[in-house]
């Protein structure tokens, strides 16, 4: 028998939902007054990162063993009021290996929304069990938290929370819900590096929690990922199940299989540096934010992103949805933004419309996801965004729908 390739990407889907999904990545041309691409994010780079990363090349430390991997943990974990932090590859391997080190696998169920980016349900599949979906309230695209219980069953081990471009879920009721049937609170935290519920750090709620270093998160690494808790068998374990779980009896002993999501001494070191402008980056995304709301507020079919009475949202990306009232859809809006230079981003495709997962939700229902794939994008959203980068975006914006009006 010949050859052929054994994974090959599904191809089937249901049509009747295809007027959800986005269109093609518009065309961006660069004609605006400052003669070059708005990105819809970038990393907010500098000499200290140029410096760490060169005490790394000279010292000859440059792979996992590094001593600035170290303290890159014990520094982000403090900045994210956690006792302990591990190091990895990514966002999606720490949500991996903390599920894996929580005992989750084969036949066992968690709870995630199903709007959310692919990595989440694809890591409780990296461990044989099943992603159960609930769907979004329309605020803030957050979990449901009421429609929680409901998928609970007697194989649920575990909730992850999505805190949604940067706005934290409402995690008291979260909490309640897994005290009251013994399971454990993962909190999807890629999105959000310095947001806060209730005077409390996101990254230290949960009994776990997941950070992404990607080069379009506030703090960024490149690639990367980190896992913050404060239990210290949690901490202990998944440390040992990220270096292949060596044994510390003697050296190429291994009484688990562990895994190499180890993260290199140079993208702990970029990592130091943009802790040090932490604070900056994070109020800086803030500050855009607010600009951006009080240029668009008034725009009739414009739904903008929340703030919440004691939540910190650092709003890792500015969302907005655009209704039938705006007067042309999101993908047409993104086309003339794009004629402009202005790059956008649609939300995310939910899960339960993913090729990969729809079968196995074809009979569940969740119109909230769906609306906020029909309707969001987000605006550039970098730290390092300049004012009049945002006034022109938001003139343009205002431009389109008095054209559109006229």
């Amino acid at each position: 028998m010949a050859k052929s390739l054994i994974r090959k990407p599904e191809k089937d889907f249901p049509r009747h939902k295809s007027h959800l999904l986005p269109s093609p990545e518009p065309v961006l041309i660069p004609d605006n007054p400052f003669h070059k691409i708005i990105p819809v994010c970038a990393p907010v780079l500098d000499e200290s990162e140029k410096r760490k990363v060169l005490e790394c090349i000279e010292s000859g430390w440059i792979s996992s063993l590094g001593e600035k991997i170290g303290e890159f943990e014990r520094k982000f974990a403090e900045k994210v009021g956690a006792k302990y932090g591990i190091a990895v590859t990514s966002g999606t391997t720490a949500l991996h290996l903390a599920l894996y080190t929580l005992g989750i696998g084969e036949g066992d169920e968690v709870i995630i929304p199903t709007f959310t980016m692919i990595a989440t349900a694809n890591a409780v599949r990296y461990c044989g069990a099943k992603p159960v979906l609930v769907d979004s309230e329309p605020r803030t695209g957050n979990i449901d938290v009421e429609k929680i219980e409901e998928k609970i069953t007697s194989q649920t081990r575990a909730i992850i929370p999505i805190h949604t471009y940067g706005h934290p879920a409402e995690m008291d009721k979260i909490l309640a819900l897994a005290k009251k049937y013994d399971l454990w609170v993962i909190e999807d935290a890629a999105e959000a590096h310095g947001a806060e519920y209730k005077g409390r750090k996101i990254g230290s709620i949960g009994d776990v929690a997941t950070f992404s270093f990607y080069a379009n998160k506030i703090i960024t690494t490149g690639e990367g990922g980190m896992i913050t808790t404060n239990n210290s068998e949690i901490y202990e374990i998944a440390r040992n199940l990220r270096d292949h779980a060596f044994s510390q009896e003697r050296h190429f002993w291994h009484k688990l299989v562990g895994f190499n999501y180890r993260m290199t001494n140079l993208q702990a070191a970029i990592g130091l540096a943009q802790l040090e402008k932490f604070d900056e980056l994070v109020e800086k995304r803030i500050e855009n934010a607010r600009l951006y709301t009080s240029l668009l507020k008034d725009i009739e079919g414009l739904v903008l992103p929340p703030e919440t009475e004691g939540i910190k949202n650092v709003f890792w990306m500015y969302g907005i949805r655009v209704k039938d009232s705006f007067g042309i859809s999101r993908d047409e809006l993104r086309e003339r933004l794009a004629r402009k230079g202005i790059e956008t981003r649609t939300f995310f495709i939910p899960i339960h419309l993913q090729p990969i997962y729809w079968k196995d939700y074809v009979n569940e229902d969740f119109p909230v996801s769906e609306a906020l794939c029909k309707e969001g994008l987000y605006l550039p959203s970098s730290s390092g965004l300049k004012k009049e980068e945002i006034y022109f975006i938001a003139e343009t914006i205002r431009g389109i729908k008095k054209g559109v009006g006229s």
